[in-house]
C-alpha cells in the first residue's frame, strides 16, 4: 500500500471536518489509520489528528491528498514547496496546483508565506525576490513564472464553523428550503450587517434587474445612501431599468406603481440607454442633472464604486458597462478582497461569477426565488454562502426596515 500522513487542526470535530476527511477517503476507495487524536475539551479549545491515509496505487493516493487538502488537510511531513517555470504565457507547468478559495499557506525558504489574493482555480505563483506569493488564473500566467506545483508545503485553512447559535450563518446552516422563518432570518442577516458596518467593515451587493422590476430600487437605493453598500456588481440590466425607473417610472415597460403596461412603454429601456449616451456616461448624467434618483444615482452621489459586466445579450448597452468579461472580472477583483460580506440578490449568472473570485473567509448571503440558483453557488464550491429562498421584493423592504430600526435604537 502506498501512504501519506496527514494532519487536520482547528475545530475539526464540529465542524465536520474529520468525519468528511475519513468520508472522501473511503468513498474515493482509500484506507486510513488514525494515529493520533486529540479533542479540545472547551469551545476555545483546538483539536489535532494525524491520519494514515494509504492506496493501492500512487495515482490513487495523490488524488485523495488533492480532495484532503481542499478541506483543510495537510502532509504531515513539511517539505519546501516545489516551484517549476511556465514555459509559455497561459500554459501551466505539469501537476500545477489549482488552489480553493480558503486561505492558503506555502512553506517557502524556511517559512510560511500566506497566499495573497486568494480565490478558487487559480494557480499559485512566486516571487523569489520579494519573497511574496500571489493568486494568479491561468490567463494572466506569464512564460517564466513560478508556479507552485505538486502537493508539498501547501496548507489550506479553511473557515472555522460559527460557534453557537447567534449568528446567521449559523442559523442557517442547513440545506436550502424556502420553508425558513423569513422574518427571523432576515432579522439575523440586519444583525450581522449592523456589527460588521459598526467595525468599519465593508458590505458588496452583487444585483440583479428583478431588484427593479418587484419595485425594490428605492429600497437598494436608500441602503446605498445610508451606507450599508460600499460596491456594486451587477449587469447592463440592472443599471438600465434602474436609470428607466428612474427617468420613466417602469421596467421593461410596466409602470412600477400600477403594475400596467404603458403605451409605447417598451421603448423606455432604449430611451434610457439613449439618454445616458447623450450625457456621456452615468455619472455625467448625475453631475448634468439627467437622472436625479435609483440606485446608480446614490453609487454616484455617495461615491459607492460600481461594476457593471457585459454580456452577449446586452441591449445599447450603457457606456460605464465593460463589455471585455475578461476586463470585467479584473476589475472586480479590486474590491473582493476588502470585502467582509456580500449579498447576492436574484441574479444567478452574477451570483455565480462573484462567487468564483470571492475569498471563502467573505460571509455571503444569496438570495434567490429559485432554489437552483443558491444550490448551484454552492455546488460551483462557494460553500460558505447562506441561502435564502425568497422573493427580492418580500425580502429588501424588511431587511431595509430592520436595518433602520437596529441603527436607530442602537441595537
Amino acid at each position: 500500500m502506498n501512504s501519506r500522513e496527514v494532519e487536520l487542526r482547528g475545530h475539526i470535530i464540529d465542524s465536520l471536518i474529520l468525519p468528511r476527511a475519513l468520508d472522501i477517503i473511503m468513498d474515493m476507495g482509500g484506507d486510513f489509520q488514525i494515529l493520533e487524536i486529540e479533542i479540545g475539551k472547551r469551545k476555545s479549545d483546538p483539536s489535532h489528528a494525524r491520519i494514515l491515509v494509504e492506496a493501492e496505487t500512487p495515482t490513487l493516493l495523490n488524488k485523495i491528498l488533492d480532495e484532503l487538502s481542499e478541506i483543510g488537510a495537510s502532509i504531515a511531513e513539511i517539505k519546501e514547496v516545489q516551484l517549476r517555470e511556465a514555459e509559455m504565457d497561459r500554459v501551466l507547468p505539469e501537476d500545477f496546483y489549482s488552489t480553493t478559495n480558503h486561505q492558503t499557506f506555502i512553506y517557502y525558504g524556511g517559512e510560511w508565506v500566506e497566499v495573497e489574493g486568494i480565490e478558487m482555480d487559480c494557480m499559485i505563483v512566486v516571487d523569489p525576490k520579494t519573497r511574496r506569493a500571489r493568486c494568479k488564473p491561468i490567463g494572466r500566467i506569464k512564460k517564466g513564472d513560478l508556479v507552485v506545483v505538486g502537493r508539498e508545503g501547501i496548507k489550506v485553512v479553511p473557515p472555522e464553523r460559527p460557534r453557537g447559535k447567534q449568528g446567521v450563518f449559523e442559523f442557517m446552516g442547513s440545506d436550502v428550503s424556502s420553508e425558513k422563518p423569513l422574518v427571523t432570518t432576515i432579522k439575523k442577516i440586519a444583525s450581522e450587517i449592523t456589527e460588521i458596518k459598526r467595525r468599519g467593515g465593508k458590505i458588496g451587493l452583487v444585483g440583479g434587474p428583478a431588484i427593479v422590476h418587484t419595485g425594490s430600487a428605492p429600497v437598494i437605493a436608500e441602503m446605498i445612501r445610508e451606507g450599508f453598500i460600499d460596491v456594486l456588481f451587477a449587469g447592463n440590466a440592472l443599471a438600465t431599468h434602474d436609470i428607466e425607473n428612474a427617468l420613466y417610472g417602469t421596467s421593461l415597460g410596466v409602470d412600477i406603481e400600477s403594475g400596467e403596461s404603458v403605451s409605447r412603454g417598451h421603448r423606455h429601456h432604449i430611451n434610457a440607454i439613449n439618454e445616458i449616451n447623450r450625457a456621456g456616461s452615468i455619472g455625467d448624467a448625475v453631475e448634468k442633472g439627467v437622472l436625479r434618483s435609483g440606485i446608480m444615482y446614490e453609487c454616484v452621489k455617495n461615491n459607492v464604486p460600481f461594476v457593471l459586466a457585459g454580456s452577449i445579450r446586452d441591449d445599447g448597452p450603457l457606456p460605464d458597462v465593460i463589455t471585455d468579461v475578461i476586463e470585467a472580472q479584473e476589475e472586480m477583483r479590486k474590491y473582493v478582497q476588502d470585502l467582509d460580506m456580500i449579498i447576492m440578490i436574484a441574479t444567478m449568472l452574477h451570483s455565480i461569477a462573484t462567487g468564483n473570485i470571492l475569498p471563502s473567509r467573505v460571509k455571503t448571503i444569496c438570495v434567490d426565488i429559485n432554489p437552483a440558483t443558491v444550490t448551484k453557488l454552492s455546488d460551483r464550491g462557494s460553500s460558505q454562502a447562506v441561502s435564502v429562498v425568497t422573493d427580492v421584493g418580500a425580502f429588501l423592504p424588511i431587511l431595509l426596515h430592520e436595518l433602520k430600526k437596529m441603527n436607530n435604537d442602537g441595537d
